[in-house]
């Protein structure tokens, strides 16, 4: 619907000719023919409620026939008739044969009568005069109107398709680079408890046990359609524990969240990856162990989240490991550009590692 009140839906019978008879093009068909009652009546003999009558009824014929004419269906000879045209015909029809009707109903059917008298001459002159005009450029603006309202609605179509794909491109890359990720974390978990086994500890049957009911709760979380960041620490602590059952005398460990943060997307195993390589890298290598910190914060809506180890450090040779790089791809896909993950050491020793997620 046009901002005249007039219906700019494109032609489909019925429906289309019953909502160009709206309320608003009513009322739009009703302030017309009132205008050009006043414009006409000092001219006129008749009374304004005469003039009015006239020119309410011409308004109003005008209006059936041109929702008429945009919801009859075209026939295939004619599709490359212009839309607009149709319209147009109509109420330059209209106009006049509706006028005359209107005279020749106050002349009891004369046209001698009519033809005859200067005044309904002239008035049938005015008043299809104004009708035309006045339709013409009701008509055209509310085709104008209706073209670029079906511009606007294909252009959000096309928007809405290449967001669509875009999605669809996102989350194949986030489902490949998970991919590289999970069998990775996975085997560095079952080497662990490969170790114990081939060491006859006693320990290999408890550590086995915590393995199994970590992978109960995180495999089924690795794939979830809406990750949050309190999933994610759900397996972060279930990843330490394990760890610390491994090795309860050199690992110790801490989680410092706001509750409140929980509900915040955040991509799967994301924080897990960096937890894992401070066990891996920082206390694994130490002989006295070391203490793993795990939090995360908002400031002014910009999320950070760290993982803070007091291990062996970092290696000033080591070259970067695919988890890192792979990490970083992840969040660029998931927050955009702006995220990143920042490496620092720590005094005396140790690495912090912190992911900043622009608000």
């Amino acid at each position: 619907m046009s901002s005249n009140g007039l219906p700019t839906h494109p032609p489909g019978g019925w429906t289309t000719f019953l909502a160009g008879l709206s309320m608003r093009a009513v009322g739009t068909a009703i302030s017309l023919a009132l205008l050009v009652a006043a414009i006409l009546n000092p001219i006129f003999a008749p009374s304004f409620s005469v003039v009015l009558g006239r020119t309410l009824f011409l308004s109003l014929v005008m209006l059936l026939a041109f929702s008429a004419a945009r919801a009859w269906p075209k026939a295939p000879v004619l599709r490359w008739f212009p839309a607009w045209l149709a319209p147009v015909i109509v109420v330059g029809v209209t106009a006049p044969v509706v006028t005359a009707a209107i005279y020749l109903f106050t002349t009891g059917g004369s046209i001698r009568s009519f033809i005859f008298v200067p005044e309904l001459v002239s008035g049938f002159v005015l008043i299809t005069g104004c009708g035309i005009v006045f339709g013409l450029v009701t008509v055209l603006s509310a085709t104008a109107r209706e073209r670029d309202a079906q511009a606007r609605s294909q252009a959000l179509q096309f928007e809405l398709e290449r967001s669509r794909l875009e999605k669809q491109a996102l989350d194949a890359r986030l489902s490949l680079l998970q991919a590289q990720i999970e069998p990775h974390f996975l085997f560095n978990t079952l080497a662990n408890v490969q170790a114990l086994v081939e060491a006859g500890s006693p320990r290999a049957a408890e550590v086995l046990k915590s393995l199994i009911a970590y992978l109960r709760a995180a495999v089924p979380r690795l794939h979830d359609g809406a990750p949050t960041l309190a999933g994610e620490l759900a397996l972060v602590r279930a990843y330490l524990e394990l760890m610390q059952t491994r090795m309860p005398d050199r690992l110790q460990f801490t989680i410092t969240v706001d509750p409140a943060l929980g509900p915040r997307r955040f991509p799967p195993m994301a924080l897990l990856t960096l937890v894992e390589n401070a066990v891996r890298h920082g206390i694994d290598p130490s002989e006295e162990g070391g203490r793993i910190e795990v939090g995360a914060r908002s400031d002014g809506g910009t999320l950070r989240l760290w993982v803070a180890d007091t291990g062996v450090g970092m290696d000033a040779h080591a070259k970067p490991g695919m988890g890192l790089g792979n990490l970083r791809d992840r969040l660029a896909a998931f927050f955009g550009a702006g995220a990143t993950l920042q490496l620092d050491e720590q005094s005396p020793h140790g690495l912090k590692a912190e992911i900043v997620i622009p608000s």
